[in-house]
């Protein structure tokens, strides 16, 4: 297993991020046991999970995935050493997580209280706003028309961003958080929170999880430049596009237990006949290269300059092991070629 420095933290984490969004709907505690004790025997030290989760979220599982992960290592203390942790506080919107409030100084310190009780730890290595206040060009809003800057009370949003720098200091200081990070955010963002943390004397954020993929690559090369030139660590999350690079879904399929037959809070909107076109192609490129179509997504993404550590994680141990070996491998120039092919014809697919 490779290892990294963690933007300008002192952490070293591995190329590879467990993610564990699974764990308490399509995983059990005991399927979480075991994930995460083989992902560790394989040298991976990175495990990344939220409140929200598990996926899709729902009132009745809310905060699930942190309890696993707390048991697992109530069970297995010394092995809090060997981990980078990370969660995440779920921005405004979902009604049974605190009224669906924005991320403020005062929710953060709610929120990372109620995660460390959860995860029965007294600290956090990373701790990741999982979306802006603001309304942000993810989570299908990437197209020019879902999205209006002007709609937004920039010195408003400034200030909010400020409060939370503030919340974020106040957490370090007491030793709760080590470090912090961003999800689903932009180049604006970014900008925004290091000019803060240096006008407060707050550390900076270390990292940043966007949704990045063969279908979804808008990071690159405008927000990855950001990352590299500013030391803060790019993580893509869903690099396969929810299993949708699998292939699993192609032609109207829909495996038993897999993602997409759940109810999704943002819906389907990566099932486009366009993103199952690609799709195919990319089905077509690994099998000439004689892997299987997760490893050359996965390979691909690892290969992206930029790139810190890719979370991926899987339903079954046998998934999670066919993923984790993509690491090992390096795409051919002329696979690389072809995918460039595919990536041209289908530059932003859903």
């Amino acid at each position: 297993m490779q290892y990294e420095l963690l933007g300008s933290s002192d952490l070293r984490v591995s190329r590879v991020c467990l993610g564990t969004m699974t764990f308490g709907i399509q995983n059990t505690q005991q399927d979480a046991n075991e994930q995460l004790d083989w992902a560790l025997d394989q040298g991976i030290n990175f495990i990344d999970t939220a409140e929200m989760y598990p996926i899709p979220p729902n009132e009745q599982t809310y905060a699930d995935t942190e309890r696993f992960i707390g048991n697992w290592l109530a069970a297995n203390p010394q092995k809090r050493q060997d981990i980078v942790l990370m969660t995440k506080i779920a921005g405004s919107g979902i009604r049974y997580i605190r009224e669906g409030s924005e991320i403020s100084a005062a929710t953060i310190e709610q929120a990372i209280d109620a995660s460390l009780q959860r995860l029965q730890t007294d600290y956090i290595d990373v701790y990741q706003l999982h979306w802006p206040n603001r309304t942000s060009p993810h989570f299908a809003k990437h197209w020019p028309w879902r999205t209006n800057p002007r709609n937004t009370d920039v010195a408003k949003e400034r200030a909010g961003m400020r409060d939370i720098v503030q919340g974020i200091g106040n957490a370090i200081d007491s030793g709760k958080i080590r470090h912090w990070g961003l999800s689903d955010d932009t180049p604006w963002g970014i900008h925004t929170y290091l000019n803060l943390c240096e006008e407060l004397g707050v550390p900076k954020p270390v990292s940043i999880q966007n949704e990045f993929s063969l279908l979804h690559a808008k990071d690159w090369p405008y927000l990855i430049e950001t990352c590299a030139f500013e030391d803060v660590a790019y993580l893509p999350w869903s690099p396969l596009a929810t299993g949708m690079l699998s292939g699993k879904y192609l032609n109207d399929e829909r495996p038993k237990g897999s993602r997409w037959t759940f109810v999704q809070r943002q819906g389907l909107f990566r099932n486009t006949e366009t993103a199952h076109e690609a799709t195919a192609r990319y089905v077509e490129v690994a099998q000439r290269a004689r892997i299987t179509p997760s490893q050359l997504a996965l390979a691909w993404v690892n290969q992206v300059p930029g790139v810190t550590s890719t979370i991926i994680g899987g339903t079954t141990l046998e998934q999670l092991k066919e993923n984790v070996q993509a690491f090992d491998m390096t795409l051919s120039d002329d696979t690389l070629r072809q995918i460039q092919q595919v990536m041209k014809r289908y530059p932003m697919p859903f």
